[in-house]
């Protein structure tokens, strides 16, 4: 896609990194809906047949894939599994700039904690 640069999740349904990982990538997903050049998304790669180039080997698979480089090679999300990795992540590898919409700091404040207890887990 020449317009959009977009991160995926490969995901199987009864995968449970998949399910810890499913409420924090929901969340990114929430947070970059205003950005138009940056699409999070996800595939059951089970029910679907993913991307030649996405390597799907294992479950939950994360690739970021740059605009205009859809048949290219991807990038493999090398972060932490956090709402603050990926956006960390996304930062360095987009490319454009872009905004997100500022939020409540009580709020970023209990994402924050509640991401590092999912981090625990995972």
């Amino acid at each position: 896609d020449a317009k959009h640069t977009w991160l995926g999740e490969f995901y199987a349904p009864w995968c449970g990194h998949c399910k810890q990982l499913a409420p924090i990538y929901d969340k990114l997903g929430k947070e970059f809906r205003e950005v138009e050049s940056v699409v999070i998304a996800k595939m059951d790669a089970t029910a679907n047949d993913p991307p030649e180039n996405a390597g799907v080997r294992g479950f939950p698979t994360l690739k970021f894939y740059k605009s205009g480089t859809a048949n290219k090679e991807p990038i493999d999300f090398d972060g932490e599994r956090t709402v603050k990795g990926f956006k960390k992540f996304l930062k360095k590898n987009v490319g454009t700039p872009y905004e997100l919409k500022k939020g409540d700091k009580k709020k970023k404040k209990a994402e924050a904690a509640a991401d590092e207890e999912k981090k625990d887990e995972l």
